[in-house]
C-alpha cells in the first residue's frame, strides 16, 4: 500500500471512527521498503549520490570536494576569462592547448564563493583562504564520498506526514540541491516516502524504473563503480567520453580539405612537415593527399567508440602521420574544427578544418 493511500485511508478513518485511535494508526504503516528514515543506508546512498560534485571545474581550482560558485574570473596564460557557465571550462582548455611548448598558467581573481558538497556556501577572500580549503580535501584520484555514476530524474514527489498533527504535505523536489537537503532534514517524527515509480540515469545514458527504497538502493550501490568519476587533475584525458566512430567518420568525410596543425612523433615536432598538404577523407576508407601538383593516397579506418576509439592512418608517402591513433579529442576553439589524435605520450596528430 503506498504511503498516500495509507494517509488518505487515515484521514477518512479519523472522521468516521473518531473514537478508534489506535486501529487508526495502524493504518498509516506502510512496507519499510517505502519508508525514508533519517540516518538509514538509502538515506545515505540518496545524500551521497545528490551531493555537489566538485570535480567538474578541476581544471579551475584542483580540489574534488567543492567548486566555485558562478560568474568568477580567472587569468590563463596572460588571456582574462569570465567564467559564467561550465562551457567557459572548456574556453580555459582550449587557452590552454594553443601552445604544447608554453607553461600553463591560471589565477583566480579574488573574492570567490565556493560551493561544498552540501551546497553550502563560503566566501573566500584570498589566495590563502583558498589553499587552506583546498588542502582539506581528499586529493587527485583519492576516494571520495560522491557517487556520480547515476542521477535522479526529476522532478520527484515526497509525502510527508506528521502524526501529531495528522498533516499530509507533498513536496515536489527539482534537482539534487533539494533532494539533499530533504533528506538531510528528515524529522524522526514524521513518516516520510517518495511517489514511486521514479527514474535514476546511469553514467552510459540508460535509465532505470525503480519502484521502492530496496530498489533503489540496489540501484545505486551496483551504480557506483560503473564509471570514471574523473577525480583527476588531467583537464584533457576524458574529452572523447561520448565520442563515436558514426561522428568522426561524418566529419572527416563531409569536411573537406583538412590540414596538419601539428605533428609529433617520438618527442620531435613535425608541425610544419606538411604544411599546405590537403588531406581528404572517403566513406570507402581510401584518404588522398595533395600538395602543389602532387596526390598521393592511402587508407583510413575509425573503430571503437568513447575514449578507446582508434583511427589507423596509412598514407606510405607520408609516413609521418601513419599510426594506429586514439582520438583524444574534436573541439571547437575558434572558428576551426579540430581534431586531436595521440599514441602514448609521445605521439600526436592535430587536423584542423575550418569547416565548422
Amino acid at each position: 500500500m503506498k504511503l498516500k493511500t495509507a494517509i488518505l485511508l487515515f484521514i477518512i478513518s479519523t472522521i468516521v471512527f473518531s473514537s478508534c485511535r489506535e486501529e487508526e494508526t495502524e493504518l498509516i504503516e506502510t512496507p519499510e521498503d517505502e519508508v525514508l528514515s533519517p540516518n538509514s543506508n538509502i538515506a545515505d546512498l540518496i545524500e551521497r549520490t545528490t551531493s555537489n560534485d566538485g570535480s567538474l571545474d578541476n581544471i579551475v581550482d584542483k580540489a574534488n570536494c567543492f567548486d566555485v560558485a558562478f560568474p568568477y574570473t580567472v587569468n590563463v596564460n596572460g588571456v582574462e576569462i569570465t567564467v559564467t557557465s561550465q562551457e567557459d571550462y572548456a574556453v580555459i582548455e582550449c587557452v590552454f592547448d594553443a601552445s604544447d611548448s608554453d607553461t600553463d598558467t591560471l589565477s583566480i581573481d579574488f573574492p570567490i564563493t565556493i560551493v561544498l558538497a552540501d551546497f553550502s556556501e563560503v566566501l573566500i577572500n584570498s589566495l590563502t583562504e583558498f589553499n587552506d580549503i583546498a588542502n582539506t580535501c581528499n586529493g587527485e584520484n583519492i576516494e571520495d564520498d560522491d557517487i556520480e555514476c547515476v542521477d535522479f530524474q526529476y522532478p520527484i514527489e515526497a509525502p510527508i506526514f506528521n502524526p501529531d498533527n495528522e498533516l499530509l504535505e507533498t513536496i515536489i523536489l527539482e534537482n539534487d540541491n533539494q533532494l539533499f537537503d530533504f533528506v538531510q532534514n528528515i524529522n524522526e517524527n514524521t513518516i516520510v516516502t517518495i511517489d514511486f515509480p521514479i527514474t535514476v540515469i546511469r553514467a552510459d545514458n540508460s535509465e532505470t524504473n525503480i519502484n521502492n527504497f530496496n530498489e533503489l538502493e540496489t540501484a545505486i550501490i551496483n551504480a557506483i563503480n560503473l564509471c570514471d568519476e574523473d577525480d583527476d587533475y588531467d583537464f584533457s584525458d576524458d574529452d572523447c567520453d561520448n565520442c563515436t566512430t558514426s561522428e568522426i567518420e561524418a566529419l572527416l568525410i563531409d569536411c573537406t580539405d583538412w590540414n596538419v596543425n601539428r605533428l609529433k612523433r617520438d618527442a620531435t615536432d613535425y608541425d610544419d612537415a606538411y604544411e599546405g598538404y590537403d588531406f581528404n577523407f572517403f566513406s570507402d576508407g581510401t584518404m588522398s593527399v595533395f600538395w602543389n601538383t602532387t596526390t598521393v593516397f592511402g587508407t583510413w579506418t575509425a573503430s571503437g567508440t568513447g575514449n578507446n576509439l582508434e583511427i589507423i592512418i596509412d598514407v606510405p608517402a607520408l609516413p609521418l602521420c601513419n599510426n594506429n591513433w586514439i582520438l583524444q579529442e574534436i573541439k571547437n576553439c575558434s572558428d576551426d574544427t579540430e581534431i586531436n589524435l595521440i599514441v602514448g605520450n609521445d605521439d600526436r596528430l592535430q587536423y584542423i578544418n575550418g569547416c565548422n
